[in-house]
């Protein structure tokens, strides 16, 4: 029934279609049944699971004779790298009985899905601050993150980047600073980019977003941060 590998594209709903049958390659009827769709990944932990849906000739009166069709939602696949997972179906009857389906003539019951992130691959994965070191002393103190790499490399005159700042209770500004150097090391310059006032107040994460190819950016406070800037994360 289902000996075909089953390919299954990451960042969009895949609809899936699959044919009943019996031992004389006859559609068999649906009425009655629920099919169930199962995966698994290698550790056979059960990841994707859904309802089959009979499916209905074009008219949308008659039945298709032993043809249901599962929808892997975009959501489905959002946290699922790459890889090959197994999968089953069963029947589930009236009575709540279930009822085994097999895969090819031999009685197997597991077939093949490969996930696939070629056509939407998704966002990418976001950069992450979580300390800032302290750097000068009384009022020329400030606070600076490790360097990230803007990647100038992907990005066009008009290239957008994002950052958003998780805080509790921080009270101060926080500058995003970029850089033109190919390089890091103690003698780099730093321009201001955008500044971020925070009241201390905030009780949600705080986004911006800004334009520019850089080589590398950074983000300075002007304020104490030790347990009240959480964490950053930027994305290019």
């Amino acid at each position: 029934m289902y000996t075909r590998q089953l390919q299954i594209y990451r960042g969009i709903d895949n609809v899936v279609e699959f044919k009943v049958l019996n031992a004389d390659q006859k559609p068999i009827s649906l009425d009655g049944y629920t099919p169930k769709f199962q995966a698994f990944d290698e550790n056979r932990n059960l990841i994707i699971e859904h309802a089959g849906e009979q499916v209905y000739a074009a008219d949308g009166s008659t039945p298709l004779k032993g043809i249901f069709k599962i929808v892997v939602t975009d959501n489905d696949t959002i946290n699922i790298k790459q890889q090959f997972l197994s999968y089953s179906i069963h029947l589930v009857d009236a009575s709540s009985n279930n009822v085994l389906t097999y895969s090819d003539s031999y009685f197997g019951n597991q077939g093949t899905i490969k996930i696939l992130n070629e056509a939407y691959p998704g966002p990418k994965a976001a950069g992450m601050v979580s300390e800032l070191r302290p750097f000068g002393s009384g009022e020329f103190a400030y606070w600076a993150s490790e360097p990230l790499d803007a990647q100038p490399g992907i990005n066009g005159n008009a290239a957008l980047h994002t950052a958003v700042f998780y805080t509790d209770g921080y009270k101060g500004t926080v500058v995003i600073q970029a850089t033109l150097d190919n390089n890091i090391d103690n003698g780099n310059e730093w321009a201001d980019i955008e500044t971020v006032l925070f009241s201390g107040e905030e009780t949600e994460p705080t986004p911006v977003n800004f334009n520019g190819v850089y080589s590398f950016i950074r983000f300075k406070a002007t304020s104490e941060p030790a347990d009240k800037i959480i964490k950053i994360l930027a994305r290019n």
